[in-house]
């Protein structure tokens, strides 16, 4: 068996003295993994970091074998994203997040190209936080727990749209939200419309999403944790 392709470096594990497990998001085998030897190595370790852009081959005897990689760098992100720590944080969340909820060897073409634009901008344009909280909604939707922020589900307005439901993921207007304002999500306007915002709004956003992260898309994964480095990026944001 063999295949090409190229694809995010998602994390690489130690396996054995010199070699390590390479998980990759790749474009057309989703998120795949395959032993890479000799990955101590000066030559190779720098290819293994998270977030570098490469071209890999795999090779096993049979379909279903963990196989290995052979690895080449296509493009590195680590100046960009060593401009400073939200940056970093930002790329470790991302591909921390990809590596958590991506079931192995399922392609998934649009979140791909979503994935490298917006590894693309982090470190690159101001426009990168926003870029980046809507990845996140469309994990969510990728995964199938897409929130619906179209229209107030109480009213159905689309204008005033203020707070989005826990239980059904769908937005709510401030005349909606009635007695259970308090129970309800706060609404941004930045996580519905993809415009300029400041920091602490976007951040706002991201506590939103998380709870969705956390209460919708890890049970369904068997109840795990979130990668602490999506906590991490969230922390050193809001500060």
């Amino acid at each position: 068996m063999e295949w090409q392709d190229h694809g995010t470096v998602l994390i690489a594990r130690k396996h054995g003295e010199h070699a390590a497990i390479l998980e990759v998001f790749t474009q057309a085998h989703g998120r795949h993994a395959g032993v890479v030897r000799g990955a101590s190595s000066r030559k190779i370790a720098p290819t293994l970091e998270p977030g570098t852009e490469v071209a890999v081959t795999w090779r096993a005897r049979l379909e279903d074998h963990l196989g290995s990689y052979a690895v080449e760098p296509v493009k590195s992100r680590a100046a960009a994203v060593m401009s400073g720590r939200k940056e970093l944080a930002a790329l470790n969340a991302l591909t921390a997040l990809l590596s958590f909820a991506l079931p192995e060897r399922e392609p998934h073409p649009k979140l791909f190209e979503r994935s490298q634009a917006v590894l693309d901008m982090i470190g690159e344009t101001e426009a990168w936080p926003l870029a980046y909280l809507h990845w996140e909604l469309a994990l969510l939707d990728e995964m199938g727990f897409g929130l619906d922020l179209s229209a107030c589900a109480v009213t159905g307005a689309s204008d005033g749209l203020s707070y989005v439901s826990p239980k059904t993921g769908r937005a709510v207007t401030e005349a909606g939200a009635g007695a259970w304002k308090e129970k309800l999500l706060p609404l941004p306007q930045c996580l519905h419309t993809p415009s300029a915002a400041p920091d602490d709004e976007i951040a706002q956003g991201l506590r939103t999403t998380g709870y969705f992260l956390r209460h919708w898309l890890a049970p369904a994964l068997g109840d795990r944790e979130l990668p602490a480095a999506r906590q991490r990026f969230v922390d050193v944001f809001s500060r």
